[in-house]
């Protein structure tokens, strides 16, 4: 769990850093209507649970 997190977290956060520099450069999310406000807000939420994930995951050591 601790890499999809992580995977997550680079992905959610790469996103939302590109969308704030530039809001026509949608990444993943281009096909997302509902524009910036929409599309800034998953890659936020993606962010979260990247981190939530990535935190679970290093806890739980099985």
């Amino acid at each position: 769990m601790k890499i999809i997190g992580m995977v997550l977290l680079i992905l959610g956060a790469q996103g939302a850093i590109r969308m704030l520099v530039d809001h026509d450069d949608a990444g993943l999310l281009g096909w997302l209507p509902g524009g910036f406000a929409a599309r800034i807000a998953v890659y936020v939420v993606i962010t979260i649970a990247g981190i939530a994930l990535a935190g679970w995951g290093a806890r739980n050591r099985t």
